[in-house]
């Protein structure tokens, strides 16, 4: 199959052999990646869209349901924002303090409050080029070789390949799919040991938009304060829910754990460019003053976040909230989740939980249906059959090739378009195999 030959030779070709003729000087060494990313992955971004680009090069029409860019679907961040940045250019050519400007450390303080987050202060606050970096930086500065940290799958992926990177090894929780995508606490329980350091929880959840309830979380954080393990809240979906679900920070749950949450203004506020995020540090600091000194050397080391972002915030979180609107009733987002979420489960052999929240579904294909054995070659057939492009579930560190990852930010007559060619891709898949 093109596609997976495709793959083949951008992810798996061996570096070829050089040969020198006698006299002749020897060929230079190849020169090879850090050993440390060995393990690391990110396919939301990986082999299969460098073969859409090279399709689009080829002057193929590429449908990209593989990644929540919401500028790219026309999603405006609000007016007021672009205009407070604009305004304050002027004051953004240098370099602001490393944990970030006042005003927007002090309007994701009084967030906190709002989510009934106690005891946080301007210091405990990093503003960062979007919430990834200082993920990264979070692991960075805490794990050591051997170090172990729970990470649910699926996962947002950035959480495994940052634990990997920073020479952790990530070791992954199931969620069930039967109990509406929820973490299966005894799962955590029975992986936690003498290495674990921390608990990754990522509510709401990419990629399964769901949404955690406070006995979920308050389980959670009974086993962190019993094993003495950091929590890490990734939270950046907080405002995108639907039918009224209420979303309950973990910091708020947790005063005597330490707790750090990452939020900003990609999602919320259709601003994933302007690369303006927060990681919030909460809970019992009073052990943990040498990690927090490594975490001010890391943003130190960085110099500072960029500065014309941070003035985007506090006229974010202070101003009108325009995401109620888009997933209310009858607005937009709300309008192309469901849709997606009838047009997908009309397919035979194909089953999707509703999302509560978020820009994604994660739709199951039945494996009696649908006898994949390598998921990320299946979704490259897809793309070469269909020219859809979508994330397999493996790319989410999903242990099973029976998942995928759809977008639902494309226009109502776009995603019928999108989601009718993957059913008529995966009718002709089951043709194929006589299922």
């Amino acid at each position: 199959m093109k596609a997976v030959k495709t793959l083949e030779l951008a992810t798996t070709s061996p570096e070829p052999v050089i040969k020198a003729e006698a006299g002749a000087a020897a060929a230079p060494r190849p020169i090879r990646k850090s050993a440390k990313l060995a393990e690391v992955c990110y396919d939301i971004r990986g082999p299969v869209l460098v073969r859409a680009k090279q399709m689009e090069d080829e002057g193929h029409k590429i449908i990209k349901l593989n990644i929540g860019n919401l500028a790219a679907f026309g999603f405006d961040s609000p007016e007021e924002i672009q205009m407070d940045m604009i305004r304050n250019l002027p004051n953004a050519a240098g370099y602001s303090d490393s944990k970030g400007i006042f005003s927007a450390r002090k309007a994701v303080m009084h967030y906190t409050q709002q989510k009934g987050i106690k005891g946080v202060t301007i210091e405990d606050i990093y503003i960062g080029n979007g919430v990834s970096e200082l993920i990264v930086m979070a692991m960075n500065a805490l794990l050591d070789a051997g170090d172990e940290v729970l990470v649910p799958a699926p996962d947002y992926p950035l959480w495994t390949a940052a634990v990997s990177l920073s020479g952790g090894k990530p070791v992954h929780y199931l969620c069930d799919e039967s109990k509406g995508w929820l973490p299966d606490i005894e799962d955590m329980r029975a992986k936690i040991n003498a290495n674990t350091r921390a608990i990754v929880v990522i509510n709401p959840n990419n990629p399964t938009g769901a949404v955690y309830p406070d006995e979920t979380l308050k389980q959670i954080v009974e086993l962190a304060r019993e094993h003495d393990l950091i929590l890490y809240a990734d939270e950046v979906y907080d405002k995108v829910l639907y039918e009224g679900v209420k979303h309950t920070s973990m910091a708020a749950l947790s005063e005597d754990v330490l707790t750090i949450i990452f939020n900003g203004l990609s999602k919320n506020y259709r601003s994933c460019g302007y690369r303006a995020g927060w990681m919030v540090v909460c809970g019992d600091k009073r052990r943990a003053n040498d990690y927090i000194e490594g975490l001010n050397m890391l943003a130190s080391m960085r110099l500072c976040a960029n500065v014309p972002g941070q003035y985007a915030i506090q006229t974010a979180l202070g101003g009108y909230q325009s995401i109620d609107d888009l997933v209310a009733e009858g607005g937009r987002m709300r309008r192309q989740r469901d849709l997606a979420w009838e047009l997908i489960n009309k397919i035979p052999g194909v089953s999707c939980v509703k999302p509560e929240a978020t820009l994604y579904m994660f739709p199951r294909l039945d494996p009696k249906v649908y006898p994949i054995e390598d998921d990320q070659a299946f979704i490259a057939e897809l793309l070469e059959e269909e020219r859809v492009l979508l994330v397999q579930g493996s790319g989410f560190n999903w242990p099973h090739p029976d998942h995928f990852r759809l977008v639902f930010l494309p226009h109502e007559d776009d995603l019928r378009d999108a989601i009718g060619r993957i059913a008529r891709f995966l009718e002709n898949y089951r043709k194929r195999h006589g299922t």
